[in-house]
């Protein structure tokens, strides 16, 4: 190969770059070696370099001094991290300080805002943000020497480059720009806060810089010269205007996709790169190694990795995340109508491309102290100040141009100093073997963070109450005061504000603590939620300093939680308990949470867990059940079927909590199971199935007691931690969409939530519970809150048990009932994932056992990481066997399998896994599911899609 040719060439198509008279290259060396045509170059990651043993570059030459330093090599991991134990990305060497926004996987982090802003204006790759949709692409060295990039589509030259070819300095330019690269879901946990939306919680580190090398895209297009095809005004003509890019992954949907107009992508002022290089180094897995687009002043998520493809089109990108993904979408919409009305996605009106201009305050950091002392200093004194600092950064290339700081909620404004780093890259153009041409000096765009920061008095920071930035850039954009929600969470802009709590110590010094708006993830912590959680409008904020010569309170302990305010102002009905019990109605259930009485009609509908949720405590006091498994805003919603508190029928006054502890009787019930009472049973055995789940099986009251359970239905179990603290077991609400959180921390913490028992039909004697426990991880530091529970147990221990709940049965004889209707199913579609498999084997078992009725068919699609994690396999192996393939059909779908599993079986379920395994829509076809709601959501989609009336014919667990 040689260099592209002049603009005087040839139109001919070609497959691959054409030769010239006027330059002679150098052929092209074999990548994975450590020099290419003689240039030092990096090409393997360094992290996977350690891990083999080989040398993967050599050094970068060294910049000049005049710039930002690059970042140190210390602390790079040098082995993969314990929390991708048992994923798919388990290969790949992590740093373990950093926060994990989605549980162990797909890989979602950020760095702590603290660690992410000691390392200055470039980002280590170690504490680089990731955003990743699925499996990190595994390439090996092998595969990275002979990487090729496919464009094609309306070019006049259609051809694949290796990545050989784009580092060549004798066919393209390399060059080296610096770039700042952020989320589009930067700062989303403090939307999630004010309400839940389709995105994870990013704090305010989703953002990070680096100098990437490679060449501009620019150039590239240029080569294969963009053309239209037939003639205007005449039919069939296509015009380019779009410039496709798709990566490697394998998702759900397809590959990871999006698009740029493509008079932007043939601009170098944009920026645009075809990149392989961060900080002079190859790119790490997690960031596109070998070949990855960069796109300075957007968003994150036009940046594709592991790039493969380029298409110029008439048309913008078709893949499912560029229409499902990275859209502001109106403010007037919930999280739910998005997910459900489609045509908002494909309204090119709320697409995002540019970032907004952002900021936040990283000194004071969360949690961190100031000393203010306690006499004002001497005139001869100069007085104590304490410098509050953070970032900002605009979009689109344009220029920060201010940083405004208030301590009193917006009503006076003070300039902070704003330095750009960037800047030191405009003063002395450089030219080097791996670098290329790092020349800023004749460019006026942005493409970087910035720095800001001011000196504030310690006299006048110990008055304020908060302290709060905005930025604002050469478009005379403003950071506003107000949150503009949306239903992706993306974009968030509003007004940074740090609390700042005050408090004295025996010296009579002033002690401030600083307060973020939110930690992210799952962190707990931060002033939203601290606001919500007391009843009030984190939307709202209002932070007051005491007045003058008012007296400094010591601030609560950061641990103590104000009572979430559950009650409508204005009721003042009282009720005595009588009433409640007369109100035991499927209509008209009221219930006792903490002394006060709710009626539940209103929701009944509405239940995410149905309305059996509610009419199972109906007439009772249900504080302990409603408290041990709600979230905040559960609770916070019950105050709107508020109705009255609870009286004592002759006093008139508020009734003692009654606590609803288990049933005790000297004779046994006749059956074990009650809707209306907590029933107590001993644990007598676990087993251990495989690494990470456990079967447990308790005795009922006697040994001829029948369990009283319908097949196709739950019960509730309850148990009191030994050594329990409360968090989010965000793991099992994958499954039951149950937020688990709790008042209470310690020892002895009330936990519940619902299973489906694995006990046989007409059980009797026992109950078997197969559960799978959720250990505790650096991300997940406190596990799964319910699992750990049953993992404490020792035979002996007793736990609670409630029901049967559900809307769902199999009657057998080919009929069930949902929802109070009996219908007849002849197909039966299973759709689930891990430990989901319990309610659908219940309903296999009640199909394939039935003796009377021989005609319904089932096609069960089962999903787990592992082969190791299929649970229960051998009784469905045996179910199979027992119905034959022309009753049953299984079809096990493995994330991570062995080297011998089916090739149409691998992977993540998808649409075509739906397609194939499930039956045809039909009157008498039924789906039932039980998996994470990514997987549901997306099944349900699919199945719409492919003609199945999801409201009517999808029963979800």
């Amino acid at each position: 190969m040689s260099s592209p040719p002049s603009s005087a060439s040839s139109d001919a198509g070609s497959s691959s770059l054409p030769s010239t008279a006027a330059t002679t290259a150098p052929s092209s060396p074999k990548l994975g070696s450590s020099t290419l045509a003689g240039l030092p170059l990096p090409f393997y990651p360094p992290t996977l370099a350690q891990l083999d043993g080989l040398i993967s570059s050599t050094c970068p030459d060294p910049l000049p001094t005049q710039y930002p330093p690059l970042p140190s090599a210390d602390g790079r991991p040098r082995e993969t991290d314990a929390t991708s134990n048992g994923t798919p990305d388990e290969w790949i060497p992590r740093d373990e300080a950093l926060v994990r926004l989605t549980g162990k996987w797909p890989f979602n982090v950020e760095a702590p805002l603290p660690d992410l802003w000691a390392q200055g204006f470039l980002t280590p790759t170690r504490l680089f943000y990731v955003r990743n949709h699925g499996i990190v692409p595994r390439v090996t060295q092998a595969e990275a020497a002979s990487w090729t990039l496919d464009i094609s589509g309306l070019v006049a030259r259609p051809c694949t480059l290796t990545l050989a070819d784009l580092i060549d300095p004798a066919k393209f330019q390399t060059v080296t720009l610096p770039v700042t690269l952020v989320c589009a879901g930067n700062r989303r946990k403090e939307q999630n806060v004010v309400a839940k939306s389709l995105g994870f919680s990013w704090g305010p580190a989703g953002l990070s810089t680096a100098l990437f090398t490679g060449v501009y895209l620019a150039d590239v297009l240029d080569y294969v010269r963009p053309r239209a095809i037939g003639k205007l005004g005449e039919e069939g003509y296509r015009r380019p205007e779009h410039v496709i890019f798709e990566g490697a992954e394998d998702l759900p949907n397809g590959k990871y996709g999006t698009s740029q107009r493509l008079r932007w992508a043939r601009q170098k002022e944009k920026g645009m790169l075809l990149a392989w290089a961060m900080n002079g180094e190859a790119l790490e897995p997690d960031h596109g190694f070998p070949l990855r687009l960069v796109v300075p002043g957007q968003i994150g998520g036009r940046s594709v990795k592991w790039l493969k493809r380029i298409e110029i089109s008439d048309k913008e990108s078709q893949h499912h995340l560029h229409f499902w993904d990275n859209k502001v979408l109106p403010t007037t919409l919930t999280a739910e109508q998005a997910r459900d009305e489609r045509d908002w996605w494909y309204d090119p009106k709320y697409i995002i491309n540019d970032l907004n201009v952002n900021s936040a305050i990283a000194h004071p950091a969360h949690d961190a102290t100031i000393v203010c002392p306690a006499a004002p200093p001497s005139p001869d004194t100069p007085a104590p100040t304490y410098t509050v600092e953070g970032y900002v950064y605009a979009g689109g290339g344009r220029r920060v141009t201010r940083v405004e700081v208030t301590l009193d909620e917006g009503t006076t404004w003070s300039l902070a100093d704003i330095t750009y780093p960037e800047d030191q890259y405009r003063a002395v153009p450089f030219e080097g073997k791996v670098w290329g041409s790092l020349d800023l000096t004749e460019r006026d765009e942005c493409f970087c963070w910035a720095f800001w920061k001011i000196e504030i008095p310690l006299e006048k920071l110990k008055e304020a109450g908060s302290v709060a930035v905005r930025g604002m850039d050469e478009s005379l954009a403003l950071q506003p005061r107000d949150m503009y929600w949306n239903p992706t969470g993306m974009m968030n802009n509003w007004w940074f504000r740090v609390v700042l709590h005050r408090s004295t110590n025996d010296a009579g010094e002033t002690i401030l603590r600083a307060e973020h708006p939110t930690m992210p993830g799952l962190q707990p912590g931060g002033w939203m939620e601290r606001l919500k959680e007391s009843g009030l409008d984190p939307l709202k904020p209002s932070f007051a300093a005491p007045a003058p010569g008012e007296a400094v309170v010591d601030a609560p302990p950061a641990a103590a939680k104000p009572r979430v305010v559950m009650t409508k102002p204005g009721v003042t009905r009282k009720i005595t308990m009588a009433e409640v019990e007369a109100h035991n109605k499927e209509d008209e259930p009221w219930f006792v949470v903490h002394g006060e009485v709710y009626d539940g009609a209103g929701f009944l509908a509405d239940h995410p867990g149905g309305s059996e949720s509610i009419t199972l405590v109906a007439g009772e006091d249900a504080t302990d059940d409603f408290m041990a498994i709600h979230s905040i805003d559960a609770k916070l919603r019950l105050a709107d079927f508020h109705i009255g508190t609870l009286v004592s029928s002759d006093t008139l006054t508020p009734s003692a909590i009654a606590t609803s502890a288990p049933a005790t009787s000297a004779e046994p019930d006749p059956v074990f199971l009650s809707a209306k009472k907590w029933k107590s049973s001993k644990l007598v055995s676990i087993d251990l199935v495989n690494h990470d789940s456990r079967l447990y099986r308790f005795a009922l009251e006697h040994d001829a007691q029948p369990l009283g359970l319908p097949v196709g239905q739950h019960v509730y179990a309850r148990l009191r931690r030994k050594a329990g603290e409360a968090a989010t077991d965000a793991a099992d609400d994958a499954l039951h969409k149950t937020p688990l959180v709790a008042d209470g921390s310690g020892a002895g913490e009330l936990v519940q939530r619902a299973y489906t028992p694995v006990s046989r039909e007409g059980a009797k004697g026992f109950l078997d519970l197969l559960v799978k426990i959720y250990f505790r991880t650096p991300a997940y530091p406190e596990g799964g809150r319910m699992t750990l529970g049953f993992e404490e147990l020792q035979v002996g221990d007793t736990v609670d048990f409630k029901g049967p709940l559900g809307s769902f049965e199999w009657l057998g004889h080919g009929t069930c009932k949902w929802r109070g209707v009996e219908r007849k199913v002849k197909h039966l579609g299973m759709i689930c994932g891990g430990s989901g498999i319990t309610p659908i084997l219940q309903v296999l078992r009640g199909v394939l056992h039935d003796p009377l009725d021989t005609t319904p068919q089932v096609h069960i699609l089962n999903a787990n990481r592992t082969e190791s994690d299929i649970l229960l396999r051998s009784e469905l192996d045996a179910l199979a066997a027992l119905a034959g393939p022309d009753r049953m059909q299984m079809h096990l779908v493995l994330s991570q399998p062995p080297g011998d599993w089916p090739a149409d079986a691998r992977g993540r379920i998808g649409r075509e896994h739906i397609e194939k395994c499930m039956p045809p829509a039909s009157e008498d076809a039924l789906v039932l599911m039980c998996a994470p709601p990514a997987l549901q959501d997306m099944a349900c989609e699919h199945l719409k899609e492919l003609g199945w009336d999801v409201p009517r014919q999808v029963v979800i667990f």
